[in-house]
């Protein structure tokens, strides 16, 4: 056998393995190599020495950098805005692979914990393997998610966590994937969960003022602040007839990308004890910002 056919079979091997494209393979190789020689070198950022591999990077970002910025993003956001930096208890909502795990670690002291939550249980797998520290736990809670989850029960489900119980909320890109009915109920378990003075960071599209004047600028090019095409980021298409909840014209299922109105954001916080006391404008908006999504910090 020629080293051009051992090649080919090694390449179908692993494109079967771990469905990825062929370009992706050499890609694959390199990271695993990589990252292993660059956290040899980490000097004075412990919290990214657990990034996982290509394949388990998941949430709309794969690249190593790219995780390695958003768990330097919330780190310093969640520091900002938490007034006990120890002995936090922490849920992280669609918690996927666990790139917010690592962003939450500082803050939870001797006497905190984290607590990771997801619907697709292989993440949870992955998660309950990978990272070993005692303070972490992970829940698999199987609901329905027409993107995700589109075979799992379609009733709605409290999630197992007791009252008035959690300093800090997370949820990256969750809310930028629920429905009108799914976002309230699940708004709802938010309030529900935290403690008076609790803290939420959700990310959304909203479809806010700037949102608005940010049309104007979109042709078919990509954005000033990243690189996918600006046009991909025009919510025209209501979501179930609903006035404040709308996707783009592209989506398979409206729940592949999710903007909410003002108006969507004014009926959560009307049905709940919460405030919106702080928004960092995302750079999907063809404007500086901090992230790609929009950051709404919500207090009890």
């Amino acid at each position: 056998m020629s080293l051009f056919q051992i090649y080919k079979k090694m390449v179908s091997f692993i494109k079967k393995r771990f469905n990825i494209f062929e370009n992706d393979i050499l890609y694959l190789l390199l990271d695993k190599l990589y990252i292993e020689f660059d956290k040899k070198r980490l000097r004075r950022t412990k919290g990214i020495r657990l990034v996982p591999s290509f394949i388990k990077r998941i949430g709309g970002k794969i690249s190593y950098g790219e995780w390695c910025f958003t768990i330097g993003v919330f780190q310093t956001l969640i520091n900002d805005l938490l007034i006990d930096k120890k002995k936090n208890v922490v849920l992280d909502i669609g918690c996927g692979t666990g790139l917010l795990a690592m962003a939450c670690e500082p803050f939870l002291g001797e006497e905190g914990k984290y607590i990771g939550i997801d619907i697709i249980k292989k993440n949870i797998i992955f998660c309950q393997q990978h990272y070993s520290n005692k303070k972490f736990s992970f829940i698999y809670h199987p609901i329905n998610n027409p993107l995700y989850a589109p075979n799992q029960q379609k009733l709605r489900n409290s999630y197992p966590i007791k009252d008035n119980y959690v300093d800090l909320i997370t949820a990256l890109s969750v809310w930028t994937h629920l429905n009108e009915k799914d976002a309230l109920f699940y708004f709802k378990e938010v309030n529900r969960i935290l403690k008076p003075g609790g803290k939420a960071i959700i990310t959304f599209f909203y479809l806010n003022e700037e949102y608005e004047e940010s049309l104007k600028e979109r042709d078919n090019k990509k954005g000033k602040y990243h690189y996918t095409n600006k046009m991909r980021w025009i919510f025209s298409k209501r979501v179930n007839d609903s006035t404040s909840f709308y996707h783009p014209k592209w989506t398979d299922v409206p729940e592949e990308a999710i903007g909410v109105k003002e108006s969507g954001i004014n009926s959560l916080l009307n049905k709940t004890d919460l405030k919106l006391v702080k928004i960092y404008r995302g750079n999907w908006k063809e404007k500086p910002g901090i992230f790609f999504q929009d950051i709404l910090v919500f207090m009890k």
